[in-house]
């Protein structure tokens, strides 16, 4: 009898990994390379859209709302990644308690029917969706220079709800983590250092490395 060992490697997952924050030295884009390394490092495949940066119309026309197809090569390019994602990273800061208006866009024209939701034959629009991404996780960083107890008592942490359960939820991604990072405006270079190497781990755990992984087989030998 020897033994032998049958190597198999992890599945590398793709990750769609989306920024808006249209300042390239803001603590988001550090956030996202620092997303970016991290899953690279782990061997997963990226799908990475500085939305500012390659200029993403953000506004949807009657045509394209009410035949969800859209002329917009970007967009496509965007549905066709997301339906393929494994995992979803969205990185922005809070701007009234919302998403900066071009996110906002993404989700009108990337998130569409027959590509994140769809509903059953007979419903027209008035049931609850069935979500399509096949997604397993979606994580959110956010940034804020609202204090936390102010958020919470005035504000209600808006945030929380939109992106959990009207957006996520709504497309079938029942896992969701959400981090915000604050005060921005007072935080030291220590600080932020600190807050990217949370998102470093944070990413490391949910996404595993893409590792090799040895299967002992026991074989007799004549």
């Amino acid at each position: 009898m020897v033994n032998k060992y049958k190597y198999e490697r992890v599945k590398t997952l793709k990750i769609s990994v989306i920024l808006g924050h249209p300042y390239e030295k803001s603590f988001n884009h550090a956030i996202a390379q620092t997303v970016l390394e991290k899953l690279t490092q782990n061997g997963h495949e990226v799908f990475y859209h500085d939305l500012y940066k390659e200029k993403f119309d953000p506004i949807i026309t009657g045509k394209e709302l009410v035949e969800n197809i859209s002329d917009d090569k970007l967009v496509e390019k965007h549905c066709s990644e997301i339906k393929e994602a494994d995992g979803i990273v969205i990185i922005h800061p809070n701007w009234w308690g919302q998403p900066p208006a071009i996110l906002k866009g993404w989700i009108d024209r990337v998130l569409q029917p027959k590509v994140a939701y769809d509903f059953s034959e007979n419903d027209t629009g008035g049931g609850v969706p069935d979500g399509l991404l096949r997604a397993k996780m979606a994580i959110v960083f956010n940034t804020s220079n609202t204090p936390e107890k102010r958020e919470m008592e005035v504000f209600g942490d808006p945030l929380e709800t939109i992106w959990k359960n009207c957006v996520f939820d709504f497309c079938g991604v029942k896992n969701f983590y959400r981090k915000m990072y604050r005060v921005i405006a007072d935080s030291t270079y220590d600080q932020r250092q600190k807050w990217l190497e949370e998102v470093g781990e944070t990413i490391g755990n949910i996404f595993r490395r893409n590792r090799m992984r040895a299967f002992l087989i026991n074989k007799r030998m004549s």
